[in-house]
């Protein structure tokens, strides 16, 4: 059974057990009260009319019913009652509304009490059946009981109006029951809507789904109301604000915890912003607001992911490695098909003895190269990455070489490979782009590996157009490049800065506008910080 079907049948069942009490609480009331209202009544009568001097007097003449039959059945037509009997202490009737009773034994017996002074209220049967009465004494002057008066209503009757009223509780009652059941039904239909149609079970698992992938996500995140409260906070968001997971941020101002969110700037113009900076407790982070909408479009909140600039500076380091690698592959794919073209040509000229000579002075080349490779750079990752660039060198026309005093060997545990892939790869492809734009014949990279002494130096030199004065304070910055015509371009020398900065190193290069230029990097063995107001990054033009 769904939600809302049980939604409504449970409150249309809670409206007729509310009915129901309603009806027989209620009857009972009025059947009390009109039972004591009757009651009271009844007695007030007969007190009156024992209060009245013709009465008493009459029970010292001959013939009292003669005189207190008529006053009896006035009194009975006014007040409305069934019937007034008056009696004496032997308890014969001088009134009853009917005359053929006179004289008659009173009958009930209920009189007991009534003979030594008190006025009572008794149900009792009598002549004319069950009936409510109200009992008073008839005294002398000097106090003493001669007689006694009963007003009576028939239980009939107030039965009758028991009903009456019981009829009108009933049509109240189903009103209600027919207005409970559509307001059984709205309330349904208005809550099956507020949760799009769902069943709770479906609820229940969407918000653990929800809560399983926000904890999954390496980004911070939090979403709050149009008031600043926040509505979710996950467990990322916690490490990243310093506040324990089991201080709960729900509910409370984002603006107390976190400044400059703009959360609720984006609460209030409903315009999403994007890889915006935002600095908390010291660290930059790169964050993206969104607004919340309801169904009706209105903005019922803001929610921003943000995460760890320099994490994503790290993935941005990994995909420039697999995009060198790649590179290198492809080149050195590329420059085999070149010499395995050549080799076919000479084969069907019949130059086998050419052939054969190639073959040589390539295998010899190759081999060492290689060896030189294994020897001075046994690091695997650092001598594929070197040989992948002088494939692709070749392929560009570049003579890419490598210093044979060049020698990195001692390269401490500690010094992330990645890293000095990183500084290697890009001030390499800043030198291919460099010498690819002049005008020299001979486009020349040299590198130059040394792990002699404390520091890792590494040098890389090429012959082409030069760094000018004007923006060599500028070259490490994000975003800013002198080639226009790579969208790539402001990047690679960004990265070697942060790579730089996390292995302690520094950087200076020295330029010749239009002849070439020298790139050293120095990175210290034991992972020494340089003193405070020492520059790692810094140029010698000429």
């Amino acid at each position: 059974m769904r939600i809302h079907t049980k939604l409504m049948l449970g409150i249309f069942i809670l409206i007729i057990l509310i009915g129901a009490f309603f009806e027989l609480t209620f009857k009972n009331i009025i059947e009390s009260n009109l039972k004591h209202e009757i009651g009271t009544k009844a007695l007030s009568v007969a007190q009156t009319i024992t209060n009245m001097p013709t009465i008493q007097d009459a029970f010292l003449e001959e013939d009292p019913a003669s005189i207190i039959q008529p006053i009896a059945e006035r009194i009975r037509k006014q007040v409305g009652a069934e019937f007034i009997v008056v009696g004496n202490r032997s308890e014969i009737r001088y009134s009853h509304p009917n005359p053929e009773r006179l004289g008659q034994q009173m009958v009930g017996g209920d009189n007991g009490r009534v003979f030594k002074g008190e006025a009572v209220i008794s149900e009792s049967t009598g002549t004319l059946g069950p009936s409510l009465r109200g009992k008073a004494p008839i005294f002398t002057n000097d106090g003493k009981v001669i007689g006694v008066v009963s007003v009576g209503y028939l239980q009939t009757d107030i039965e009758k109006e028991v009903s009456r009223v019981r009829r009108k509780i009933f049509i109240i009652t189903f009103i209600v029951l027919v207005g409970g059941l559509l307001s059984a039904l709205l309330i349904s239909l208005n809550i099956k809507r507020a949760m799009f149609g769902l069943e709770p079970k479906e609820i229940a698992w969407m918000y653990q789904e929800k809560h399983a992938i926000l904890e999954s996500i390496h980004e911070g995140i939090i979403a709050i109301d149009t008031a600043g409260r926040m509505t979710v906070v996950n467990d990322t968001a916690h490490k990243i604000l310093q506040v324990p997971n089991e201080i709960l941020l729900r509910g409370k101002r984002i603006d107390d915890f976190i400044e400059n969110t703009q959360l609720l700037e984006v609460v209030r113009t409903g315009q999403a912003e994007y890889d915006r900076e935002w600095m908390i407790l010291g660290d930059l982070y790169l964050a993206n607001r969104i607004p919340i909408f309801n169904n009706k479009k209105e903005v019922i909140g803001a929610v921003v992911s943000f995460r760890n600039k320099s994490e994503l500076a790290d993935l941005l380091q990994e995909l420039s490695h697999i995009k060198a690698y790649a590179e290198g592959l492809r080149a050195q794919t590329h420059e085999y098909s070149n010499r395995l073209y050549t080799l076919l040509g000479l084969i069907q000229l019949g130059s086998y003895k050419d052939a054969i000579d190639f073959i040589s002075k390539e295998v010899d080349f190759t081999q060492g190269f290689i060896e030189f490779l294994m020897k001075e750079i046994p690091d695997p990752i650092i001598a594929g990455f070197i040989l992948g660039k002088v494939s692709l060198a070749s392929e560009l026309k570049i003579n890419f070489t490598i210093d044979r005093e060049s020698s990195f060997r001692d390269i401490p545990p500690g010094i992330s490979r990645d890293s000095l892939v990183t500084i290697i790869g890009n001030i390499i492809n800043n030198a291919f782009e460099a010498v690819r734009e002049n005008e020299k014949e001979e486009k020349i990279v040299t590198l130059f590996l040394t792990d002699l002494g404390k520091e890792l130096i590494i040098e890389i030199e090429d012959n082409g157009k030069g760094i000018k004065p004007a923006v060599s304070e500028e070259i490490f910055k994000a975003g800013f490049s002198t080639k226009n015509h790579n969208t790539n371009a402001g990047i690679g020398l960004n990265l070697v800065k942060k790579s730089l900065s996390d292995l302690n190193g520094s950087i200076t290069f020295s330029s010749n506008p239009g002849e070439g230029t020298i790139f050293t990097v120095a990175i210290p063995k034991s992972g020494r910080m340089l003193h405070e107001g020492e520059s790692r990054y810094r140029s010698v033009n000429h």
